[in-house]
Formats: structure tokens, C-alpha cells, sequence
């Protein structure tokens, strides 16, 4: 009988792997992990065991391979399985968000290991190493080693790769001190709890996103028609709003855009969003249309409404980071040498002409959000009262929350105050002014980062939810 059951090894051994692959069994389980990780060091120890002390006591030696051979192949499967695949929730769809799962689970895995296999040698290894082999020893030893070494090197990897919560500096640190032994634990803690709460945000967003899908709270009457900022193009591949337009148009919103120059003046600009506005507005019958527009941006908007006879064609405008009173950075640059300032405009205006822009300016472009321009802007440029028009204002919290936008954010905080690195708060306040946008955490939101910039969820923080709120509120208002 027991030379039957030995036989039904491999069928056995092939029926566990198949049913796993198929997803009817999960030997990646929790459950299951707990035992393998304290079992998988001692995969050398378990087979001399078997081969050793049972089958050849039993006088079964003859088959004693098969067994050898089937406990090694199912130990390394499930092995690459959880280095490989570590990942169970379903849920989230994300690609780097499912790595970063991962790469957490590994990382406990490791600590898990490393806790049990302290306390296999302290108090279990005594009892059994006279009845093995010092070369069985040396053999689970490095097997126990290797084993940690993998899951955390692949965990940690998985974490600092994948994480947007853990920034450039702290990463640096991570990689110095992860290979300090007692250093390292603290380092493997914060790893995971940071991780940890960047999945948790993004589960509680998928939850909130299926809850509300089937309602498309972003279906707004009109549609919107985005409005990029200066000095950058509305890519095919590459898009300025980051992943704010696929969120919206997840929850209903119909997407397009204003297809300016990247620094092209207010009444060039002016002129193509105009162009754009038509074109949509022939392609889906609409009336009208909602813009939501990005620092200069909104100055080319306002000319176009107020100046191109297009106040009956938009419902709103929503103006985000927009330097309404102009960017007193813009006035400080003006100190630059003339020759300086010259000639990088020239060279920055070949580049765009270039890549397909047929009027770019940057000497005027520049030029029209100074607070000089600005004010004789407003002078000039009255609002449509058939256009409802709101603003918004965006804070950074301190000079770290942006590195690229550290030196314009200090230059405005001593000539300004409050600002998102190149937009003053007060600068940006228009029409029905809804607030500023802050974060209570350190981090703080800066001026790319309200446009999705750095596709970046930081902490207290989503810039997706906040532009589906923006749109939501449109919607509710019969835009």
C-alpha cells in the first residue's frame, strides 16, 4: 500500500501544480505562507529526513527519488511563484500598484522568515543537528541565508521602484542603510507603511470610483475643453493633465483640447482655441462648451471669450493656478541681462518651430503674464456675463514640497507670500473664487502638481478626485 501511495508522487505532485494555476487552489495563500516559510530553509534537512531516517528505515530506498524529487520541485515552484507573482488582490488594476503590493508582501515575507528561522535555531536546531550531517548543515544554512536575501532584495526593490510616497531622498537613504543589519529593520518598517498606505488609497479609490461609475457624476451638459499652460503642447502620447482626463472620462466626461502654441501670445493662443472650440462643437452638436484652463492658459481663454465674440459658446471657466494679477517670478527674471533673456527665447523659439508650432513668441509670451501686462490685461479684457467663471489657487507648503520649483517658490514667498512656485495665491483669484488648494501634510501642491504633472498621489491628496469634484460641480450646476 505504501509503495502504491509513493507511486501517485508525480500524479499527485503535477494535480496540486495544475489546480494552483488554474487558480482553483492558492498555495500562495496567507494561510498556506505561514507554514512554507518556516518549512522552505529547511528543505535539505526535510529530504535527508525522508531519505535517511524514513524511507530507507522502511526499506523503501528504491523510491526514495521520487519523493526527493517531487518535495524539491514543489518547494522551488511555489518559491518563484511568490517571488514572481506575489500579488492577490484582484481589485486593483494599476500595474505599478500591483508591484508595489507585492514588493510589500515580500518584504514581510522576509521579516517573517528571518523571526521564525531565529527561533529554529535557538531552540529547535540543538535537538536534530546530531542526527545530521555537518554538510546538510552548511547546506541549510546558505538555503536559509539565500532564501531572506531574496525575498528582501526583490521586496525592497519592488517598494523604492514602484512607490510615489517615498521621495528621491529618502529612497538614496533606503538603499544605504538596507543592508545595516538591526538599521535595517526600522528602514523595512517605514518601506511597508508607506507602501501600505499607498495601496490603501488606491483601494479606497478604485471602491469610491466603482461606486459611483454607474451614476458618471462627470457627465456635464457641455463638454470640457482642456487648456494647457505656458511653454507646453498638447502631445498625442505624452498628456499635459497626466491621468486627470482618463479619470474624468471614466465617470462620463467628454474630453478635448485646446491644441495651442506653447508659447504662442494671448491673441495667437486665443485664436487657436477658438478654432478648437468650433471644431468640437461641429464633431458632437453641442451648444456650448466648459473650458478648464491652466495658468496662461486662462489668460488666453478670457481674451478669447471676451475679445473673439465667444461668450455665447462657453458655459464656464474654471481657471487653475492662472496668474490673473500676472507672476511676479516673470518680473523678476526681467532683471536678467536683455542679451540673455534674447537669446534663449530665440533658441527655445526655433525648437518649437521645429516641432510644428508656426508662430511661437517667447519674448511676448513670457512677457504677458508680468504683473505689468496683467494688470493692463484686466483693464481691457472685462468678463462675459454669460459665462460663469471660477478659480482656483494652489499652495506649496514649503520650499521641499517641489524641488524643480524650490528657487521661484522662495523668490515668491519673499515678494509675494503664498504661492505654487510661480503663481501667487492672490494672483490667482478670479470670478467666483473657490478656494485654495492645499495639503495639511508636508508635501504640499504645487503648480505641476495640480495638473497631474509627476502622476503623483501624495498624501492627503489626489488630484483625480479633485478635478472629478471640480467637474461633478459643473455638472450639478447645469453646465
Amino acid at each position: 500500500m505504501l509503495i502504491i501511495t509513493f507511486c501517485l508522487i508525480p500524479i499527485l505532485l503535477a494535480a496540486v501544480i495544475f489546480l494552483d494555476v488554474r487558480h482553483k487552489i492558492h498555495l500562495t495563500c496567507k494561510g498556506f505562507m505561514a507554514v512554507f516559510l518556516m518549512v522552505l530553509p529547511h528543505i535539505s534537512i526535510i529530504i535527508y529526513l525522508v531519505d535517511n531516517k524514513l524511507l530507507k528505515k522502511l526499506d523503501y530506498g528504491y523510491i526514495e527519488n521520487t519523493l526527493t524529487i517531487g518535495i524539491f520541485i514543489l518547494f522551488t515552484y511555489i518559491f518563484l511563484k511568490v517571488n514572481l507573482f506575489p500579488r492577490m488582490n484582484k481589485d486593483i488594476d494599476e500595474f505599478r500598484v500591483r508591484i508595489l503590493i507585492g514588493g510589500r508582501r515580500l518584504v514581510l515575507y522576509s521579516l517573517y522568515t528571518g523571526f521564525t528561522q531565529i527561533i529554529f535555531y535557538l531552540f529547535i536546531f540543538d535537538m536534530i543537528k546530531e542526527n545530521i550531517s555537518k554538510g546538510i548543515i552548511i547546506t541549510d544554512t546558505i538555503i536559509t541565508v539565500a532564501s531572506l536575501i531574496v525575498f528582501y532584495i526583490n521586496g525592497m526593490a519592488r517598494i523604492l521602484i514602484t512607490s510615489k510616497r517615498i521621495n528621491i531622498i529618502k529612497k538614496t537613504i533606503t538603499v544605504f542603510t538596507m543592508f545595516i543589519p538591526v538599521v535595517n529593520i526600522p528602514v523595512m518598517l517605514y518601506a511597508c507603511g508607506a507602501a501600505k498606505e499607498e495601496i490603501e488609497h488606491e483601494c479606497y479609490r478604485v471602491v469610491k470610483h466603482n461606486i459611483r461609475i454607474e451614476s458618471q457624476v462627470c457627465n456635464t451638459k457641455y463638454p470640457l475643453v482642456m487648456i494647457h499652460g505656458i511653454g507646453f503642447k498638447d502631445y498625442k502620447y505624452i498628456n499635459y493633465w497626466g491621468r486627470i482626463p482618463k479619470e474624468l472620462i471614466k465617470n462620463g466626461a467628454k474630453v478635448y483640447y485646446g491644441n495651442q502654441e506653447a508659447f504662442g501670445t494671448v491673441e495667437y493662443n486665443a485664436q487657436d482655441i477658438k478654432n478648437k472650440i468650433f471644431e468640437v462643437m461641429g464633431e458632437i452638436r453641442c451648444e456650448k462648451v466648459n473650458i478648464i484652463a491652466h495658468s496662461k492658459g486662462g489668460l488666453d481663454a478670457r481674451y478669447m471669450i471676451s475679445r473673439l465674440g465667444m461668450e455665447d459658446y462657453v458655459a464656464s471657466l474654471t481657471l487653475m493656478g492662472v496668474p490673473n494679477q500676472g507672476s511676479k517670478i516673470i518680473d523678476f527674471i526681467y532683471w536678467l541681462p536683455k542679451w540673455f533673456y534674447g537669446n534663449a527665447g530665440k533658441i527655445i523659439d526655433r525648437y518649437f518651430r521645429m516641432i510644428g508650432d508656426k508662430n511661437p513668441d517667447f519674448f511676448t509670451s513670457t512677457r504677458q503674464i508680468s504683473t505689468h501686462y496683467c494688470k493692463k490685461f484686466n483693464e481691457e479684457i472685462k468678463d462675459s456675463q454669460k459665462v460663469y467663471y471660477q478659480s482656483y489657487a494652489v499652495a506649496m507648503k514649503n520650499m521641499f514640497s517641489d524641488y524643480v520649483l524650490t528657487i521661484p517658490y522662495l523668490i515668491l514667498k519673499v515678494l509675494g507670500g503664498e504661492n505654487d512656485g510661480l503663481v501667487e495665491v492672490e494672483s490667482a483669484k478670479w470670478g467666483e473664487f473657490r478656494g485654495v488648494i492645499r495639503n495639511r501634510y508636508n508635501r504640499g501642491i504645487s503648480h505641476g502638481d495640480i495638473i497631474d504633472l509627476r502622476k503623483d498621489s501624495y498624501k492627503g491628496f489626489d488630484v483625480r478626485e479633485k478635478y472629478i469634484e471640480i467637474v461633478s460641480d459643473l455638472k450639478s450646476r447645469g453646465y
